[in-house]
């Protein structure tokens, strides 16, 4: 059995004068949102064998706050490859994995995370929701019956967990600022 969880940069500052899109940091509320779900993961239990992670700012900076929320560092593996990359690139990283590795987080970018978690899971409640929206600092938790990442294929995946921020407080919702 293998665990995927993807893990969407939170909020980041458009209005911050950056010169790349890669450099943009969080925002204040982005920053609350990592730091909550961060707490959020420790409390459901969740832990990880193994950390890929996009280098942009955004990201950096979200698995910090997560990291201060659940209380100890996840020791990302930095990966160029994450920064906006396709289904089709996550997924050649799923298949990359070291068997070792059970439980697996990937933190990264949109719409790459989203368009993953839809083609590897099967159809189910959670699933419909993701079809909706997979908000900024939002978590995806995907099993597989496999014993090898590389016999991950798509629509096998059962997609067990699906949290956003604005469920664990609504304040971090779109409707509140």
């Amino acid at each position: 059995m293998k665990t995927l969880t993807l893990l969407r940069h939170a909020k980041s500052g458009w209005d911050d004068p950056v010169a790349r899109d890669f450099d943009r940091p969080l925002n204040p509320k982005g920053q609350r949102a990592a730091a909550m779900m961060g707490r959020h993961l420790k409390a459901e239990g969740l832990e990880f064998d193994h950390v890929l992670a996009s280098p942009a700012a955004r990201v950096v900076e979200t698995l910090a706050q997560v990291a201060t929320g659940y209380g100890c560092e996840l020791a990302p593996h930095w990966d160029q490859r994450l920064y906006l990359a396709s289904a089709a690139t996550l997924l050649d990283l799923v298949h990359e994995l070291p068997d070792g590795a059970g439980r697996v987080l990937f933190s990264g970018h949109n719409p790459g995370l989203e368009e993953l978690v839809l083609l590897l899971a099967g159809a189910n409640a959670l699933r419909a929701s993701v079809e909706m929206k997979f908000p900024t600092a939002s978590l995806a938790e995907m099993r597989f019956d496999v014993a090898r990442w590389a016999d991950v294929k798509p629509g096998k995946g059962e997609l067990v967990r699906f949290t956003r921020p604005r469920d664990l407080d609504p304040t971090l919702g779109p409707d509140y600022r």
